[in-house]
């Protein structure tokens, strides 16, 4: 909700006095799926922020949203304050190429720090028997829903292996939220996802039908790696999801919180000291952030420049 109709609304509700309502300010955090990491991030940020918002007078709140690239639009038409995204993402839309070329270059673009890695993760149904991601060409594959930063990768994955879309038998367009049942359904043989780990939503597969984790390597994921500075090879760690012991090979990005300049510093700057004042508790509220350290996360992953109410609170800290 813009900040304007939000005060109009508090007044119309008789939220308090006048002088609270005319204070108070919301804000909103876009995210991803229910199931997903972003959306829990974004649910830990705003809890932290709200803790103190008899200090401060924000209120923020959480929308579940179709993902980066959709966040990074629609922060850009003044209807989100804050979006978590791809690091990859927020690369282009600061550059205004891949899907943000028409739009052109999002100058207003502000970063404000980065999260947990999003490791690019296939999952195949246990009876494929896949060893590598070159075993699902031709089969029932879920590729992310349009607006994601999944569905984006995955197109750039498939450009550098030199496949279409017809490559697969189905390419299905489903939300992470639909990929595990779908899966465990046999409506498909696999999906990609760029996700934090642990996640929800590789969790209930492997559990409920023993999906199995794929490796993603080879000649492409190098050229992929080698020629954009916001990727990076990781593994997924081996015993995190039942029926995966082993470690998985794959390469990732950051997940980003982002912002646009018009959002003022003071607004910024606050959300920024609820996350780091509460940081030990913040990392505890999903297993995703747990080995979060804030000296990598004010650098690693940002594209845009950093929002200045971020930059006051990390000269503060001592941090830049």
């Amino acid at each position: 909700m813009p900040l304007l109709g939000a005060a109009l609304l508090a007044g119309a509700l008789g939220l308090g006095p006048a002088s609270a309502s005319a204070q108070q300010k919301f804000i909103t955090i876009g995210t991803g799926g229910v199931t997903g990491v972003y959306y829990a991030a974004g649910g830990a940020i705003c809890r932290l922020v709200n803790k103190d918002r008899q200090k401060h007078g924000i209120r923020c709140s959480v929308e579940s949203t179709g993902g980066s690239v959709y966040n990074i639009n629609t922060i850009r038409a003044g209807e989100l304050d804050f979006g978590v995204a791809q690091s990859d993402w927020q690369y282009h839309a600061w550059h205004g190429d891949k899907v943000f070329k028409e739009a052109g270059p999002m100058k207003e673009l502000r970063a404000v720090f980065s999260l947990h890695p999003e490791p690019m993760t296939v999952v195949a149904r246990k009876e494929l028997n896949a060893k590598r991601f070159e075993d699902l060409k031709g089969k029932r594959f879920n590729v992310g829903n349009p607006g994601s930063g999944t569905r984006a990768s995955m197109e750039e994955l498939l450009n550098a292996l030199g496949w279409k879309l017809s490559d697969f038998s189905l390419a299905s367009e489903l939300k992470a939220d639909e990929h595990g049942p779908a899966l465990c359904d046999n409506k498909i043989d696999g999906f990609f996802y760029a996700v934090g780990h642990p996640s929800a939503n590789i969790q209930d597969p492997t559990t409920t039908c023993g999906a199995k984790l794929v490796p993603l390597t080879g000649p492409a994921v190098d050229k992929l790696v080698k020629e954009n500075p916001y990727y990076a090879k990781v593994e997924i760690p081996g015993g995190l999801y039942n029926n995966n012991p082993d470690p998985v090979p794959t390469y990732g990005v950051l997940a980003t919180l982002v912002t646009s300049s018009k959002v003022p510093a003071d607004v910024v700057y606050q959300v920024v000291k609820a996350v780091f004042d509460n940081f030990e508790e913040f990392k505890k509220l999903h297993p995703a952030l747990a080995n979060l350290d804030p000296k990598r996360m004010v650098k690693d992953g940002l594209s845009a420049p950093l929002h200045d109410g971020a930059v006051r609170y990390y000269k503060e800290k001592g941090w830049m």
